[in-house]
């Protein structure tokens, strides 16, 4: 599996960034009910989005970390102008994400390459 996420990595992370762009800024009106709390939902979001770039180069992850958390500053700052609500708690649940997932990235690879 984790094979799969360093090969396909570029793939996956554009899928992630096209989903999350599109879910950002569709019209709240039209969004539709999950479980969960929003900020679970960008937390969640954001931990899968920096995944595949942390588990594929490790060594440049932080500059991934760094560069979603700018990628999510823009959505939240454009967010008003297209019927929905840019909120700083938001951006903070993104940024708690992606370092969630550079840790799990980290983790991951310490005990792969352990057991290799």
């Amino acid at each position: 599996m984790l094979h799969l996420i360093q090969k396909y990595w570029s793939h996956l992370t554009v899928i992630l960034i096209v989903a999350i762009t599109t879910l950002s800024l569709w019209p709240a009106t039209h969004l539709p009910s999950v479980p969960g709390t929003d900020k679970t939902h960008h937390f969640i979001a954001y931990a899968a989005l920096v995944l595949p770039a942390a588990l594929r180069y490790p060594k440049y992850s932080l500059y991934s970390v760094l560069s979603f958390i700018t990628f999510s500053g823009v959505i939240e700052l454009v967010q008003p102008y297209v019927n929905r609500y840019g909120e700083w708690l938001d951006l903070l649940a993104n940024t708690v994400g992606l370092m969630f997932g550079w840790l799990l990235a980290k983790i991951i690879l310490f005990f792969t390459q352990k057991n290799a």
